[in-house]
């Protein structure tokens, strides 16, 4: 648990400085000598392998299997698919020295996978009965944005999963890329991380470099400020044909191959922080919290120097081991005064506090506290095991309920006039409005706003005769503008 006490920053007052406090304070990540480079703590990383154990289990039911490839690519091949090259080049950091010797040609560290994995494919690929073919792969890429770094959210170096496949047909690697965003992603940050999403397609501005088009989810932040949670990517014939990709289908036709590439990041780490952390600390959907539970000795006096304190410690420890499977902590520090050691179990982020003392075991009870709400309950210590459960889904649908309150009271219809959706993209909120679909149209939603197109989202169309108020041309879509961090 923390050991330097306090968040000293306001959320409502300085976001991005008490983000900074947050997740230092509650030992999320450190600082290393590289800018945008950070060290995943313990705390964060178990985030991150929950993440992982429950998505890669839903990838492997969808018959995705991992696979590694390599860090470096050659130049050439990341020239391959001009589009993609084009959007990442100014984000690539390049291997250019072998100790003193000049390499004969530069390697890119992996912004992203296509161009070292699609090789293979090519020489993997033959019959239709190679196909469907799909991998994922467990890693870190590198992308040199010169924004200024936040952890998890700007970072350089970051961890995520990034999946590649490929189908005879259009229709199959469609019908993919949404099963992968709704099913896989969407599920994730609503029944992991409690944070709700808006589910759209990217607009043509906005798409994935070499893309067909691109799926996302978008999330908002209570800064008043969107961030892209995570992307699906149809590609299209795009990288089949820069890549000669082909199989021959029962028919003796050759064909190209129908491509997809998914990924989510640790950036959700960072969302769900930013979501649902307050100006005492870090709060955890219960899910991915390491602790779930932390247990806390309420003390007596020391008398002639010694603790009359070893009764309630021991009975604290009988709890714990009752109920490990919370992987509870128990703060028996007995240099630090009580309401000390609440403070530091509310900078950490456990969901749940048990509060003990002499009272306490004499009545067979223990004081129950929540970390989202602050409500406490008192507890009989033979329901604790039935009853945390209930408490921690509890916990979980409180959460997600107060971030999607949050987002729909962002969410504003507006057509009226330019000036009128610059005034709320201004004051943070998200504007839905009729919009023609024309990239040069994005263009002027960026001048004129501050904000861009977060996603067209699904199921959502313009009323009949709608115009996009920033063309004057008919409306084709409706379309999410915001701020966007």
């Amino acid at each position: 648990m923390a050991d330097e006490l306090g968040i000293r920053e306001k959320k409502e007052q300085d976001p991005n400085a008490w983000y900074t406090e947050i997740v230092t304070k509650a030992e999320l990540i450190d600082y290393t000598e590289v800018s945008g480079c950070y060290i995943l703590r313990p705390k964060a990383q178990y985030i991150w392998d929950t993440i992982r154990t429950v998505m890669d289990a839903r990838l492997k039911e969808r018959g995705v299997k991992n696979a590694s490839f390599p860090l470096l690519i050659p130049e050439r091949l990341l020239k391959t698919e001009e589009e993609h090259v084009e959007g990442f080049t100014p984000e690539v950091a390049w291997v250019t020295h072998a100790g003193e010797t000049l390499l004969p040609e530069r390697l890119a560290i992996r912004p992203t996978s296509e161009t070292i994995m699609y090789p293979a494919y090519a020489k993997w690929i033959r019959s239709h009965k190679n196909l469907p073919l799909k991998l994922n792969q467990w890693c870190s890429v590198v992308r040199w944005e010169f924004k200024h770094p936040m952890p998890f959210l700007r970072s350089r170096e970051f961890l995520w999963q990034e999946g590649h496949t490929a189908f005879a047909t259009q229709q199959e690697a469609e019908e993919e890329a949404m099963d992968i965003l709704i099913g896989v992603y969407k599920y994730v940050y609503e029944e992991l991380l409690a944070v709700p999403c808006i589910a759209g397609i990217k607009t043509l501005r906005e798409k994935f470099a070499g893309a067909t088009h691109s799926l996302s989810c978008e999330c908002y932040l209570p800064i008043g400020k969107a961030v892209q949670g995570c992307t699906s990517h149809y590609l299209g014939t795009n990288f089949a044909k820069a890549f000669n990709i082909t199989y021959t289908a029962e028919d003796q036709q050759t064909h190209h191959v129908h491509q997809n590439s998914w990924g989510f990041s640790t950036r959700a780490i960072g969302v769900t922080v930013m979501m649902h952390s307050d100006n005492k600390g870090l709060i955890l959907p219960p899910r991915v919290a390491q602790n779930r539970l932390c247990i806390l000795p309420v003390f007596g006096k020391v008398v002639d120097g010694k603790s009359s304190n070893a009764d309630v410690i021991e009975y604290c420890e009988t709890l714990a081991e009752m109920l490990r499977e919370h992987d509870p902590i128990v703060d028996s520090r007995e240099q630090h005064t009580f309401g000390f050691r609440i403070a530091d179990a509310e900078l950490s982020g456990v969901p749940l506090r048990l509060d003990v003392g002499p009272k306490e075991m004499v009545e067979g009870k223990v004081t129950l506290v929540r970390r989202d709400t602050g409500v406490k309950e008192s507890v009989f210590v033979r329901d604790l095991v039935a009853y945390i459960p209930q408490v921690l889904d509890s916990i979980h649908s409180n959460l997600f309920a107060r971030a999607k309150a949050v987002l729909d009271g962002a969410i504003v219809e507006e057509h009226a006039s330019v000036e009128r959706i610059a005034a709320l993209v201004a004051e943070g909120k998200i504007v839905l409005t009729p919009y023609d679909g024309d990239g040069a149209t994005d263009d002027m939603i960026r001048e004129t706003t501050g904000g861009k197109t977060l996603c067209i989202p699904f199921g959502k169309h313009p009323e009949a005769g709608a115009v996009c108020v920033f063309s004057g041309k008919p409306a084709r879509h409706v379309v999410y503008i915001g701020k966007s961090l």
